[in-house]
């Protein structure tokens, strides 16, 4: 299904073909009219914003670090048997850390 933006930024809904039963009009507009937008010139061009362009470099993802994928082999394997052992301690420092580097305790 199609939805053609005209210039005024109000839609055309595509319109039951003749002979089907159908309002003549919707919205106040009149549905009959067959607005369709301006074809592009083959000229035009898009500008990204410095936003925008991070949030494109962000989507592709961290290509530039390798997964090591004998370290992720030895924790699923220790996570199979129930060796693996997370020390809880640690991951509060690390949860905290970022706080305690913003506050300028080091």
């Amino acid at each position: 299904m199609n939805t053609t933006i005209t210039s005024n930024g109000l839609p055309v809904l595509p319109q039951p073909k003749s002979g089907q039963s159908g309002s003549a009009t919707q919205g106040g507009v009149n549905a009959n009219t067959t607005d369709t937008a301006p074809v592009a010139a083959a000229d035009d061009s898009v500008q990204l914003t410095a936003s925008a362009r991070a949030l494109q470099q962000a989507a592709q993802g961290d290509k530039g670090h390798a997964i090591d994928t004998q370290r992720v082999e030895q924790i699923r394997k220790a996570l199979a048997d129930g060796s693996y052992r997370i020390d809880a301690s640690k991951i509060a420092d690390r949860m905290i850390s970022p706080e305690n580097q913003l506050n300028g305790k080091v």
